[in-house]
């Protein structure tokens, strides 16, 4: 076995959680989690480690246990540790609310061992009893074992969402933060996520720790050594939130190497082992010289080893470092010149029509398009005949009073359960833009659901289908559609497929663009917002194109006012 620094860290932070489960005396405990920080500062490898002792807050104990564990790849202590205490306490460090001490407590006091125990303590109140627990301890804990394997594994950006926003709010309150960026799957825009990572560059990591320990946020809160913060969120699935702190000069390497993926970075320590240098979150060291080199952006990073920047969005599985090139070209927001799928009060918006219009101006489009639902979809207060030519009416005032953007009158339109289309061509004819979408008889059979979408496509007034497969991420997996059949139908009647930006649906999935963009399928990335606050979920639009490779040129409300409206008409 070949032990890693990484190794050894984990060691002695498992011997310090079995010796604070065994209720240990506080210093043995500390002074191993004071070990396991000092190797995290180390920026020599294992191998390059004489005196272990020479590291401060590591003695002679400490140095003597890890000297067996790299020659044997064992640690008799922990073997011992482990063999004392039942395998089942460490399931309790589940639930959240109970860390390592509380957990000692419950095992010597009350004999608790395992998840069925403790709830029996609890049911028959003997929980209560132990000093610093009570009864609304007990009461929580119950709450939280009912929940118990009921967690996702994975959570929807949508649901992460307003965790984020909360978050950076805070971190941007405290002072001793250079900067900080997300990191790990959320920073490669990965459309469910397990937890929130963060990479925090500060000169203060103390004052940045205390801080963070003391958000309100948490409802538990763990440093685990100098350079790790992990905080507990209050919502039901108690999301973990770890934060990385990092010197100023170290932070890009750092930021590259949390936000991986895995396999990106495996491809990225074969371009380094190639020119004898090794990449680690401290730099990338020289290994002739032992010179460790720091960088002030990732760009930088990269260039180093004579890539363009490669947007954290496509780190995947590694094949991007051949493959991307600076003149690629990825969308960006600021290419968006135009919102095509919105509603207001008309419906069941709940903006009114000016100031949808006037919030779409403040983002500086040049274009929009209003598309409340149509009659079928009465739950949505869906518009009849008569009030669609009112709305027309309406917007064709509002068009002359604005001179600096382009309202177009359009519809969302049912393709109903037997396939035909909800309004006739009459009133279609009279719309600048025509959108058609499922939202019924989602299980019907393939053959049925894609008799429906074709009979839309070959619409002459339907300019594109909305939200294509119908899916809500982690609720609802949408309607059964021959996507490929779905593609080849858009381009033979040159209709539009969004990539919705809700970021409940992000629909179509950053997969699913991909091979639209490779068929030739014209795309528009539009937010279906129902009020003025959901504009700005574009940027999740955004992240799942650039994760699915979208050019600008494919994306039709990237298009100038003029080029649309051309396109539109012909």
């Amino acid at each position: 076995m070949q032990v890693t620094k990484e190794d050894v860290i984990r060691l002695l932070e498992q011997i310090s959680l079995y010796l604070e489960l065994n209720g240990e005396n506080p210093f043995k405990i500390r002074a191993f989690k004071k070990a396991a920080s000092a190797l995290e500062f180390e920026e020599r490898s294992i191998t390059e480690i004489d005196n272990f002792e020479d590291i401060p807050n590591i003695g002679k104990g400490t140095a003597a246990i890890i000297a067996e564990y790299i020659s044997t790849g064992s640690s008799s202590l922990f073997i011992s540790l482990q063999n004392e205490l039942p395998n089942s306490l460490l399931e309790l460090l589940k639930i959240p609310g109970l860390g390592p001490k509380k957990i000692s407590r419950l095992y010597r006091e009350l004999g608790i061992t395992d998840i069925a125990t403790l709830k029996a303590a609890c049911e028959e109140k003997k929980v209560r009893s132990l000093n610093g627990f009570g009864p609304m301890t007990e009461m929580n804990l119950l709450k939280q074992l009912a929940d118990y394997g009921k967690r996702p594994e994975r959570f929807p950006l949508a649901y992460m969402n307003s965790w984020i926003e909360k978050l950076e709010y805070d971190l941007n309150l405290i002072e001793s933060i250079e900067t900080y960026s997300r990191a790990g799957s959320f920073r490669r825009f990965r459309e469910t996520l397990k937890d929130l990572d963060y990479v925090i560059a500060t000169n203060d990591p103390e004052d940045v720790r205390d801080k963070l320990l003391d958000m309100y946020e948490a409802t538990e809160a763990v440093a685990k050594g100098e350079t790790k913060v992990t905080i507990t969120l209050p919502d039901k699935f108690h999301i973990q939130v770890d934060f990385r702190l990092v010197h100023p000069h170290q932070f890009a390497t750092a930021l590259h190497h949390f936000t991986g993926s895995k396999e990106h970075n495996v491809r990225m320590r074969q371009l380094a082992k190639e020119r004898g240098e090794k990449i680690s979150e401290y730099g990338i060291e020289q290994l002739e010289t032992g010179k460790i080199l720091t960088f002030t952006n990732e760009e930088q990073f990269y260039h180093h080893f004579n890539l363009p920047y490669i947007p954290p969005e496509i780190r995947e599985d590694g094949s991007e470092v051949d493959l991307y090139t600076d003149t690629y070209g990825l969308i960006a927001e600021k290419d968006i010149l135009g919102d095509l799928h919105m509603h207001t009060n008309w419906s069941d918006g709940n903006n009114t029509l000016v100031e949808m219009i006037d919030a779409c101006r403040n983002k500086g489009y040049q274009y929009m398009a209003v598309t409340d639902h149509s009659q079928f979809l009465k739950v949505a207060n869906g518009l009849s005949v008569d009030r669609v030519l009112k709305q027309i009416e309406e917007i064709w005032k509002l068009n002359e009073k604005y001179a600096d953007i382009e309202i177009l009158a359009g519809i969302e339109m049912d393709i109903l359960p037997d396939g035909s289309l909800d309004f006739d061509d009459a009133i279609l004819e009279q719309l600048d833009f025509v959108i058609a979408s499922i939202h019924s008889s989602f299980n019907q059979p393939q053959d049925m659901i894609m008799k429906r979408l074709k009979k839309a496509c070959e619409n002459p007034h339907v300019d594109m289908i909305a939200h294509p497969t119908g899916r809500l991420i982690g609720k609802r997996n949408g309607y059964d559609v021959d996507v490929d059949q779905l593609f080849q139908l858009a381009i033979d009647t040159n209709t539009i497929l969004e990539l919705n930006a809700d970021p409940n649906r992000l629909d179509l999935s950053a997969e699913f663009v991909r091979k639209a963009q490779a068929a030739g399928v014209t795309i528009a990335i539009n937010t279906d917002a129902h009020r003025i606050q959901e504009l700005e979920h574009i940027a999740f639009g955004i992240g799942t194109a650039r994760k699915g490779w979208i050019k600008k040129q494919h994306v039709i409300n990237t298009y100038s006012k003029d080029r649309l409206l051309s396109y539109l008409k012909n």
